[in-house]
């Protein structure tokens, strides 16, 4: 209910920033927002020859007017004047992101169909976890634990393993992994909720843990930072840590607390102490690295790990083949059967997120967002927060929208003010702390039909707040 009306407020309100921006005179065309791609420069206005001024139309070869002419304007380096039938165009600025159209096109090629392709590998994997039994001693193991966070939890029930290859996937920064294993798990949990419509306490929860993005291994923001020439990639490691920890026990209280956990259980305490001291011990280990030993760590750990869970899964399935509930069925076929599941998965979850990726398009492209980044800086600012916080910030307000969105103006910010400046360190951070927390809702919930998501969009984004705050401090202290 909260999403569906939060993404009308998105859709609405750009439509009508985009209608008012065009009869104001602020925009020269809506084109863009429907047509444009990213990257792309912006027309800001369309003159005759002789409305332009004189040392552009000297530039201008008058005897090749079929073609395009570019010029750049002197006093103004993002100025462009193209020239062709008569009348001259003027582009200024770049496109942020796609436009609506554009972003249906590469909403199905560039990530749903990847997705579907990683859906159908590890949902096979998960099929042959099942049926040979592993999926099943997992849970037992650690259902002592499990039923402490998640009381409303069978003991030994499925869900427990998937989402704890979940929590293992994301924190090693396997992002292709983690989507799989949580979308199992969170059909896993749908068996078992008795309200289909309506989230429950323990969807919820595992929502919450899982957005909140505790992360060991950040592979992608140390390749970013080594491609704009960071001089030690691996320094907002430590940084990254920090932050996404404290948002993962951030989100558990919160949570904890509605939903009247025992935080005093022994059990729940001890595994707490030992993943905190696992991820000191990890750090310490990591610290004495030179940096050619951080790169070559952070680089095949979690390869590893990932080419271990798929031979083992493998291997363990072929010894227990005879053991499967068909004595016709092959591990090849098990793993078919599983991956056709996966692709299933793959369609449902598709017009989910199609429907938020256009909104937050329209959002972006409306100038809308633009505007109330700009005036959350100006109060921060006039807070007496630095500028090199401030610039960061674009980073922060995007992350929960999109992550290609705040990707984009993290590579920026690192190409405007250094890699190893405040702003891209801080950028860094804000990019690596925290998930997009609309695009996890919008897939989580819709791959299970979830309608009512009561309070995990409220909590997730108060989280989001906690890491944008606690990324700041931390920043500050290290850097």
């Amino acid at each position: 209910m909260v999403l569906s009306r939060f993404w009308l407020v998105i859709f609405i309100s750009s439509i009508a920033f985009v209608i008012f921006s065009l009869f104001s005179g602020n925009s020269y065309t809506i084109d863009h927002v429907l047509n444009g791609k990213k990257d792309d420069p912006i027309l800001i206005s369309e003159k005759y020859l002789d409305q332009i001024p004189a040392f552009i139309k000297d530039s201008i070869n008058k005897s090749e007017e079929k073609t395009f002419i570019i010029n750049r304007d002197t006093l103004n380096a993002d100025t462009t004047y193209v020239y062709k039938n008569k009348t001259v165009k003027i582009f200024s600025g770049v496109q942020k992101s796609d436009g609506l159209l554009p972003t249906c096109k590469s909403t199905l090629l560039d990530l749903i169909l990847p997705l579907m392709a990683y859906l159908a590998f590890f949902c096979g994997l998960m099929e042959l976890l099942i049926i040979s039994g592993v999926s099943e001693k997992l849970a037992r193991v650690l259902s002592p634990v499990f039923v402490k966070v998640f009381p409303s939890i069978p003991k030994n029930h499925p869900s427990i393993s998937y989402m704890t290859l979940n929590f293992a996937a994301n924190f090693l920064g396997l992002d292709s992994a983690a989507t799989p294993f949580g979308l199992k798990a969170m059909e896993s949990l749908q068996e078992i909720n008795p309200e289909k419509d309506k989230a429950s306490d323990a969807q919820i929860m595992f929502m919450c843990l899982h957005a909140s993005g505790l992360t060991l291994i950040a592979t992608s923001i140390i390749g970013y930072r080594a491609a704009a020439g960071a001089s030690n990639p691996a320094d907002v490691m430590l940084p990254c840590i920090i932050t996404s920890f404290i948002g993962t026990i951030a989100a558990f209280l919160i949570v904890g607390v509605k939903q009247k956990i025992n935080f005093k259980s022994a059990s729940l305490v001890a595994v707490l102490m030992a993943l905190i001291a696992a991820i000191i011990g990890l750090l310490m280990y990591v610290n004495h690295l030179d940096l050619i030993g951080k790169n070559y760590f952070t680089t095949n750990l979690s390869a590893l790990i990932l080419v271990g869970i798929i031979a083992s899964t493998l291997i363990f399935s072929f010894i227990k083949e005879k053991k499967f509930t068909d004595a016709k069925t092959t591990v090849f076929e098990a793993f078919v059967s599983g991956a056709n599941n996966g692709v299933k998965t793959g369609v449902t979850i598709f017009p989910y997120v199609l429907g938020m990726l256009v909104a937050i398009s329209l959002f972006r492209n409306s100038g809308l967002f633009e505007i109330i980044s700009n005036w959350i800086a100006f109060a921060f600012s006039n807070m007496g927060v630095s500028k090199e916080i401030t610039d960061a910030l674009p980073v922060a307000l995007l992350r929960p929208f999109s992550s290609a969105g705040s990707r984009g103006f993290l590579i920026d910010s690192m190409n405007t003010f250094g890699a190893d400046s405040m702003t891209g360190r801080l950028s860094s951070i804000f990019q690596c702390s925290a998930e997009s927390t609309f695009y996890v809702i919008a897939v989580y919930f819709g791959s299970v039909n979830i309608k009512n998501t009561r309070y995990a969009l409220g909590t997730m984004l108060l989280v989001d707040v906690i890491c944008v705050i606690t990324a700041i401090f931390v920043a500050s202290w290290f850097f």
